[in-house]
């Protein structure tokens, strides 16, 4: 059996919803099918986005489910030594930005597939006289040699032009914490991660992160992007946009409702534990390792 360590990284804020189930279902039935190891991580490294209490909540849900992660959570607000040393180490690839999102905006190059402004490479030589540094920004490939391609899994062939699709990109934002590209791709690296199973939505981060994965000298996961769940108005499910928390009242309810959405085609369970054996069976005929 190929070794394989997967992993999946909620940010705390607010409890597991639907939404986030179908990417925690689909990143363990992934680990499971290749009797592999499945890690929890908690993406906290926005603090001012974190809720109280969410991470606890989220592990609590995990384990009603019958998710049992193994070894230690980890935790990216307790790891800021391994984000500052990975960017020492990228030395003149990071540069400082002294721009304002005005400023970026103002520039007009067109908005990328994450919704962000591309960044239009103002402080690549250097901060223009009277700014100071806000953030720390990292050198793409100039156009040209900026392709990023990979197999995704579940989507197929993946590319992405650096340069004039995104810009130079955030490692350390303007408010001091340290920006998700560089702490998912650390994190991936320090703990060995091999498989990465998310949602679509970070999709459009795949090729910033595998560029980076180069430059700090670490492996490139292979990546299975899942479907997003999305309210009536067609908008992802989150809690900014209505996601209510799953009931735990009826777990197989929950268990089998996002087995369904994944396409897995599943009969009927007595159990929970009964559920996790057949649906990773399921898992297992639809990608094999």
């Amino acid at each position: 059996m190929t070794h394989y360590i997967g992993r999946f990284a909620p940010s705390p804020t607010g409890p597991l919803h639907k939404g986030s189930l179908v990417a925690a279902m689909a990143s363990y039935l992934d680990a499971k099918a290749q009797q592999g190891k499945w890690l929890v991580r908690i993406e906290d490294i926005d603090e001012a986005r974190t809720v109280p209490g969410s991470a606890e909540s989220i592990l609590e849900t995990l384990s009603a489910l019958g998710m049992q992660w193994d070894g230690e959570v980890v935790w990216q607000s307790r790891r800021k030594p391994l984000y500052e040393a990975a960017f020492e180490r990228l030395g003149s690839h990071a540069y400082a930005c002294g721009c304002t999102r005005r400023e970026i905006a103002d520039s007009r190059l067109g908005v990328a597939s994450d919704g962000a402004a591309v960044y239009p490479g103002t402080c690549r030589h250097g901060l223009a006289e009277g700014k100071a540094a806000r953030a720390y920004r990292l050198r793409v490939p100039d156009a040209g040699t900026d392709c990023i391609a990979f197999a995704d899994r579940w989507m197929g062939s993946i590319s992405q032009h650096l340069a004039t699709e995104v810009g130079d990109f955030v490692l350390k934002r303007a408010d001091g914490f340290w920006a998700y590209q560089l702490a998912v791709v650390v994190d991936d690296g320090e703990q060995g991660v091999t498989h990465v199973v998310r949602g679509a939505d970070l999709l459009e981060s795949t090729a910033r992160q595998i560029y980076l994965q180069g430059l700090l000298g670490l492996p490139s996961p292979r990546y299975l992007h899942v479907p997003m769940v999305t309210n009536e108005a067609g908008e992802k499910l989150s809690k900014q946009t209505g996601a209510h928390a799953l009931d735990l009242s009826q777990p197989l309810e929950e268990l089998q409702a996002t087995a369904a959405f994944l396409g897995l085609a599943i009969k009927e369970t007595r159990s929970v534990e009964d559920f996790w054996v057949r649906a990773a069976y399921a898992w297992r005929q639809r990608f094999p390792a």
